[in-house]
């Protein structure tokens, strides 16, 4: 698969770096999704074919209140997982909801914790964001881990939160501040 050279990176870790979605990332993004199916399901559903994509891109490049980046592995640039960040609110609140999945190849890797803390980075510096907020389906634990190994705090159960495959599910809910980031 095609993979911009060299990637262009927002942050760099040892292993990933972060940079926007774009247009182009349509063909390798569909393709990982497809081979994600079932790392994904019943939790995420993220777009799977070049329309779906196409949308998907345009709301993350073109809407203020959400923010699209891809987490790609530094040797070769493919992309390994995706970071999202909606409902970003500025003002007195200055916040906003992640939003996350690895492809199937680079899961368990660590892959995706050094990218979202990288966004994390990214957000509490760079977006001047305030708070982060994770919304988990309690069965997920790989998100849920994720979520506890990058600092978020738990802060509590949601009945019915969100309607994901056409039924409204429960959801563990997590917060990060920028205080809290800066000394942990």
């Amino acid at each position: 698969m095609p993979h911009p050279v060299p990637p262009f990176f927002l942050a760099e870790g040892p292993r990933v770096g972060i940079r926007p979605f774009t247009h182009d990332d349509g063909e390798e993004f569909t393709a990982r999704v497809r081979e994600s199916k079932a790392l994904h399901q019943p939790w995420l559903f993220p777009p799977g074919t070049a329309a779906a994509y196409t949308a998907y891109a345009r709301l993350l490049i073109e809407d203020p209140g959400r923010a699209g980046f891809l987490v790609c592995e530094r040797e070769g640039g493919g992309i390994a997982g995706f970071v999202t960040i909606n409902n970003i609110v500025l003002g007195a609140f200055q916040s906003g909801a992640v939003a996350y999945g690895a492809f199937a190849h680079a899961a368990r890797r660590g892959l995706m914790g050094e990218g979202l803390g990288l966004v994390v980075d990214h957000a509490f510096g760079a977006m001047r964001l305030h708070r982060l907020e994770i919304n988990v389906q309690p069965g997920n634990t790989a998100s849920l881990a994720l979520a506890r190994g990058q600092g978020f705090r738990h802060e509590g159960f949601s009945p019915k939160m969100l309607f994901i495959d056409g039924a409204w599910r429960d959801h563990e809910r997590f917060a990060l501040t920028a205080e809290m980031r800066a000394s942990g």
